[in-house]
């Protein structure tokens, strides 16, 4: 669980790195909560927290967050970017599902056990997207094929479970 009452805080991210996979892990959040789960995160100097690289699959109470209110902000996007096909998040306080999965630059995000957004990256098609979006002037970002996986940090109570990372 995060928890920002505490002082040692800030993202959690796998030692390991990941290209094709599928990342599955349960979650809940607080009333009014924001986090996320980014992939594809690079450590470097140049880059200075997970989500200056990796694209967000965005976790959220969409019914009293500010960000509720803005499509590609809400619980399952690909965050600015890519609503999701089915708003089927729970609310605060209960337990939700998801799966990332990564294919040879083909990407899916589960939520509830339902497929929410589909979509390639590294073609012009992400490169409109990215152009689109906060994140156009951002070096960097969403460009790399591989990285860290990274559960953010907002502030905000969140907790997880069930967290599995398979390798295809």
């Amino acid at each position: 669980m995060f928890d920002p009452s505490q002082e040692d805080k800030g993202d959690i991210m796998t030692k390991a790195t990941f290209e094709n996979f599928e990342f599955h892990l349960d979650w809940k959040i607080s009333e009014c909560g924001n986090s996320g789960i980014m992939y594809n995160v690079q450590e470097s100097d140049d880059y200075h927290a997970p989500y200056s690289t990796g694209p967000e699959m965005q976790i959220l109470d969409n019914s009293c967050h500010p960000d509720g209110k803005i499509v590609t902000h809400r619980a399952g996007d690909l965050y600015d970017m890519i609503e999701t096909s089915v708003v089927n998040v729970k609310p605060a306080g209960e337990w939700n599902s998801i799966m990332i999965k990564s294919k040879d630059t083909r990407y899916e995000f589960w939520q509830n056990d339902t497929k929410v957004v589909e979509f390639q990256m590294h073609n012009e098609a992400w490169n409109e997207l990215v152009s689109s979006s906060k994140f156009k002037d951002w070096s960097g970002f969403g460009s790399f094929k591989s990285g860290h996986i990274a559960l953010q940090d907002h502030g905000d109570q969140i907790w997880f479970r069930n967290i599995k990372i398979k390798t295809l």
